[in-house]
């Protein structure tokens, strides 16, 4: 067992090891010697104690799933890809299991799409139920506006935006000794970058900075808050204001953003943001971040630079984290010991005594006829507690158990596994029971 953890750990090590290189866009034959340092890890652990084990087939290569994590993922996807077709997506030749980005390209008018991304992160999140979110926006050009009328020279740009960026995982003391010690700023330009980046809020914050005296200078910046403040009111029509929050540290270094830029954040308390400055405030302090898991922005500048006429394709987009959700999720259901339905069969067809093999063919027939999702072990004679345990493992609502007695009486004992309770139903009736409960479910 240690072995296994020991193994378990060095895959962790090599697997962030494998994310940094790819991030800093390392050689690709030093990734390939690390990405296969990372698989012989892997092959080490074997399998998994006689559990089920499926193996995803993806773009990238082949993983192994427990049932319970393939459920979750399962969930994940579908919610992912149902949210997407609803806002009208046309799917690119991509593996199901990698499809987790959605991107509106082409001339609209303004914060119109924008506004559709953030409603799509708003659904997605919310149907998931992961726990309390905030979803932090900003504009590049409000960063740039900000940084030159708080004079940083525009060659240091860049540089300042991907420390600000840090604030979500260091304080703003930290932040400003990078700034000063490490960027060459003086501490009077960091002290003034200070003020704004602590700011937070909604549409009457963007009022506010139109109005502010330094700030209003900067064409760049009004461009931007202008954009926010539309930005707001397409979202209080789209009812998702309750978890947006204007952000001035948002930052996302990625350097092709050219506009509107956002990410959605987990918290640990159950405090929601509300829609005004105030509440949002209020509430600040109370919500302890616990990670990215979608961002995305406008980024008008990048498609063309792949176009041989350099023709300019305005662009907006979202990337949901489905491996960090995935982890979430399976660390919720653990530490809450939530039972993961493992399959969609809505009921189990069992035997309460041996030499009834024939009698569950017959029943399970019929309801794979009646259309009901149906199924039984492959057994002539499995045991009544293990039939009963694989239902409760696997998340099958109910149970149609067939014994002597019912057969003579021409009913079947229907079992509903979450209560334990029991009712004798007529073989006619059953078909029309088990759709009455599934539905109601």
């Amino acid at each position: 067992m240690e072995d296994k953890a020991q193994i378990h750990e060095a895959i962790k090590v090599q697997g962030e090891l494998v994310r940094k290189l790819k991030s800093e866009k390392a050689n690709k034959e030093q990734i390939d010697e690390e990405v296969a340092k990372l698989l012989e890890l892997k092959a080490q652990l074997g399998g998994d104690d006689g559990k089920h084990q499926f193996v995803l087939k993806t773009a990238k290569g082949t993983r192994d799933y427990n049932p319970r994590q393939m459920a979750i993922r399962e969930k994940v996807f579908n919610t992912i890809i149902g949210c997407f077709k609803r806002h009208g997506a046309e799917t690119i030749d991509t593996p199901v299991f990698e499809l987790k980005d959605f991107d509106i390209a082409g001339q609209y008018d303004a914060m119109i799409p924008d506004a559709e991304c953030l409603k799509i992160v708003h659904e997605i999140l919310s149907e998931l139920e992961l726990g309390d979110f905030c979803i932090k926006v900003n504009d590049r050009r409000i960063l740039d506006g900000m940084f030159a009328v708080c004079g940083v020279p525009i060659d240091k740009f860049r540089t300042i935006c991907s420390t600000v960026d840090k604030l979500d995982k260091m304080a703003w003391a930290d932040v400003k000794k990078e700034m000063v010690n490490e960027k060459g700023l003086s501490e009077e330009v960091a002290d003034q970058i200070g003020e704004y980046v602590s700011m937070q809020g909604g549409m009457d914050l963007a009022e506010r900075l139109l109005q502010d005296q330094k700030l209003s200078q900067s064409k760049q910046a009004c461009a931007g808050l202008s954009d926010i403040k539309l930005l707001f009111s397409y979202l209080q029509l789209l009812q998702v204001t309750d978890k947006v929050v204007f952000d001035l540290s948002l930052a996302r270094g990625l350097d092709y953003y050219t506009g509107v830029i956002y990410e959605a954040v987990l918290t640990q308390t159950g405090v929601g943001l509300g829609s005004t400055e105030a509440q949002q405030e209020a509430h600040a302090e109370d919500s302890v971040s616990v990670g990215s898991v979608a961002g995305g922005g406008r980024y008008d500048g990048l498609v063309g630079m792949f176009d041989p006429k350099g023709r300019k394709v305005p662009c907006v987009g979202v990337s949901i984290g489905i491996e960090r959700i995935f982890s979430i999720m399976e660390q919720k259901a653990e530490a809450s010991a939530e039972k993961v339905r493992t399959t969609e069969v809505q009921v189990m067809v069992v035997s309460a005594q041996k030499n009834l093999l024939q009698e569950r063919l017959k029943l399970v027939s019929d309801l794979w006829n009646g259309g009901v999702k149906a199924e039984m072990m492959y057994k002539k004679n499995p045991k009544l507690l293990s039939q009963l345990q694989h239902c409760e493992e696997a998340g099958i609502p109910l149970v149609a158990i067939l014994g002597e007695q019912e057969l003579k009486d021409g009913v079947v004992k229907l079992r509903v596994v979450s209560t334990r309770e029991e009712f004798d139903i007529c073989r006619a009736d059953l078909l029309a029971e088990i759709r009455r409960r599934t539905s109601e479910a």
